[in-house]
């Protein structure tokens, strides 16, 4: 038995409407799993490194021989709750709630994770959506139709958010953007809010920006584009500045003009980033490299200072929002935030004495 289209719908919109109460809950359920500090998002020793970690530190693996996901959202256990004739929760949602951004593109699969050295192999956008966003679904279904545990079967045939072998999981990078005044010492942030009519994942939550999925420009890139910091690049060009997502053929990310600037200011040590950690979503088991960019005040204003109000996945909410104790916490456990996106502005303020330097 199916719901119907109109009662799919219903419960999605749930879901995007009360994301961050459907977190907290699904973080009840793994008790025994670990916390990046205060937050929902689910960890594993090992994966908080003790100090932040440079970009350049980090040593991405690959492996052709990627195994078959044991699951992969097309079981029995997930029929309930998607709706007649879809047999995906991708197709549901391209049948009866596509957002703006829903492409299945070629993205990096993370298998493993020790730092500095992360596994990946080649996976696909919806390979983690068909997952993740079916597991918040049902749980958010359960939620509304006041059903109990025994509604719950897809989520429990996933079992640890954190095996990373247990699913298609499809890292993304969620990096705190600081502007440090060296004259002052002191820093600020920029806050972004995701549009649910825009995006697939997060939708009506705050978060850090720039946040992507961990992918190349396109499938003949895969090797070249196998770096975080090329990715990070283009999306500071896409949330920061606006530029849209559009790489065609001809694109070299090697002389892209932006990616030169970048490249330099870092060089010169105006740019720095570095990695804080690994985590996972306990609602959508969404992966995220948990990372900081510091900017020196000029690289800031020279890089990105032209800062959009909106953008293609939502509208930024705050562009010099003051990286002191009140502000983090405020957006780490009174706002709606993002899981990531609290466990970067809490890990970031542990380790504001290294970063601000």
């Amino acid at each position: 038995m199916s719901d119907s289209p109109a009662r799919w719908r219903q419960v999605r919109d749930h879901l995007n409407g009360n994301r961050h109460a459907l977190t907290r809950a699904a973080a009840l359920r793994h008790p025994g799993l670990g916390r990046a500090g205060s937050t929902h998002l689910l960890t594993r020793p090992g994966w908080l490194p003790d100090d932040p970690l440079p970009f350049g530190d980090v040593r991405p693996v690959w492996h052709d021989d990627v195994p078959p996901s044991p699951v992969t959202g097309t079981e029995a256990q997930a029929r309930p709750f998607l709706p007649e004739n879809s047999t995906t929760y991708a197709r549901a949602m391209a049948a009866h709630g596509r957002p703006k951004l829903f492409e299945n593109r070629v993205c990096y699969r993370l298998l493993d994770a020790a730092w500095p050295r992360l596994d990946l192999g080649r996976g696909h956008y919806f390979d983690a959506v068909d997952v993740g966003e079916a597991a918040a679904h049902e749980l958010a279904r359960a939620g509304l139709l006041g059903l109990g545990e025994g509604a719950l079967p897809f989520r429990t045939l996933v079992g640890d958010p954190t095996n990373l072998a247990g699913r298609p999981t499809l890292p993304a990078v969620s990096v705190l953007t600081l502007r440090r005044d060296s004259r002052t010492g002191e820093a600020t942030f920029v806050l972004h809010w995701r549009d649910p009519a825009r995006v697939a994942h997060a939708g009506g939550l705050y978060q850090v920006m720039p946040v992507g999925v961990f992918q190349p420009v396109r499938a003949e890139t895969e090797a070249a584009d196998l770096d975080l910091w090329r990715c990070v690049v283009r999306e500071y060009a896409e949330e920061f500045l606006g530029l849209p997502e559009l790489y065609g053929e001809a694109f070299d990310h090697d002389s892209w003009p932006f990616h030169l600037r970048m490249e330099k200011a870092r060089a010169e040590g105006a740019v720095r980033p570095l990695v804080l950690g690994l985590g996972v979503d306990p609602l959508t088991f969404a992966t995220d490299i948990l990372a900081v960019t510091v900017f020196e005040a000029e690289a800031y204003d020279d890089l990105l200072g032209a800062v959009v109000e909106e953008n293609e996945e939502g509208r930024v909410v705050g562009t010099a929002i003051p990286f002191d104790a009140a502000h983090v916490a405020r957006y780490v456990s009174e706002k709606p935030t993002q899981a990531a996106g609290a466990a970067v502005l809490e890990l970031a303020w542990r380790h504001r004495h290294a970063l601000l330097a």
